[in-house]
């Protein structure tokens, strides 16, 4: 599940990750994937993403940079993520729980696993006891990513984000900060719970996992991708993926519908876990009657 929280979740809340139908041609070069919806006066690129990387990852490609510099605008999932201002009291609001330590929701086991990873990693356990299921899921996540050297600030969506910036382009995301959090704060307990348990799993799997999965994202290997954002999600831990990938795709095909009415070129940079599987962005775009490509 650190692929889920690679999106969503760990952009905080962050970050919050994405899927397509696969069955297409192999691409000539190994390259992130690259997809384009089109109409007669209108072109919107699909590109998923990866939120966090080591800073050495190479990932741009001629026809990456060659959409983006044709786009007028730049569509993310959510912005302020990063801004400690918007966050914090979202954070404070929706993943604290003063009343209920973590360890009262959970069994003896997993409480146990949770502390053994955070004193791993130089964390206070008792730091935890605030914290709900959801919002521990996400700080335990990122530590063994930071600590094999990933960086949020080397993730694609700032790097994309800051070079529209920089090229004078307009930016607007699909979700709020709020709303993004409330997909893990609106979670029923048993699926946060879940939720927390994933990240266990992954945490003892070792940064290897991490690896793998963003040397697929990098070749643009889309059946390994699904296998990790889609597959070992889907089966265990079906509400959370109905909650944190399916519902979203639906409602991000809708908002494209109605942004590929008007015209213009845009570029649209989501979590790479939303790109692939069989309830992808790409598969919720073809119920509405709009063919996505693959373009690299």
């Amino acid at each position: 599940m650190l692929s889920t929280l690679f999106r969503p979740a760990r952009r905080m809340a962050a970050g919050l990750v994405t899927i397509l139908a696969l069955g297409v041609a192999a691409p000539a070069m190994a390259e992130p994937a690259l997809w384009a919806i089109k109409d007669k006066d209108s072109t919107i690129y699909l590109f998923g993403t990866i939120h966090v990387l080591r800073p050495e990852t190479k990932w741009r490609s001629a026809s990456i940079d060659s959409a983006m510099k044709a786009s007028g605008d730049l569509v993310i999932e959510v912005q302020g993520a990063d801004d400690p201002a918007l966050m914090q009291p979202l954070v404070m609001k929706y993943g604290i729980d003063q009343a209920k330590p973590l360890s009262t929701k959970l069994s003896p086991e997993d409480f146990k696993r949770a502390t053994d990873l955070a004193k791993s990693a130089g964390l206070p356990p008792q730091a935890l006891e605030p914290m709900r299921p959801w919002l521990a899921s996400i700080s335990l996540a990122m530590l063994p990513v930071m600590k094999a050297g990933y960086d949020p600030k080397s993730g694609v969506e700032q790097v994309i984000s800051a070079q529209m910036k920089t090229d004078g382009k307009a930016a607007s995301a699909f979700e709020t900060a709020e709303q993004q959090i409330r997909f893990f704060a609106d979670m029923t307990p048993k699926a946060e719970v879940d939720l927390f348990r994933s990240t266990l799993d992954d945490a003892d799997a070792g940064t290897a996992k991490i690896d793998s999965m963003v040397a697929a994202w990098a070749a643009g290997d889309l059946k390994a991708l699904e296998n990790q954002f889609v597959t070992e999600m889907k089966g265990p831990y079906a509400d959370v993926y109905d909650v944190l990938l399916t519902k979203r795709n639906i409602d991000w095909a809708n908002q494209l519908k109605t942004k590929l009415a008007g015209s213009g070129v845009s570029f649209v940079a989501v979590g790479a876990g939303h790109l692939v599987g069989d309830d992808s962005v790409q598969i919720q775009l073809a119920k509405l009657g709009i063919k996505a490509e693959r373009v690299n």
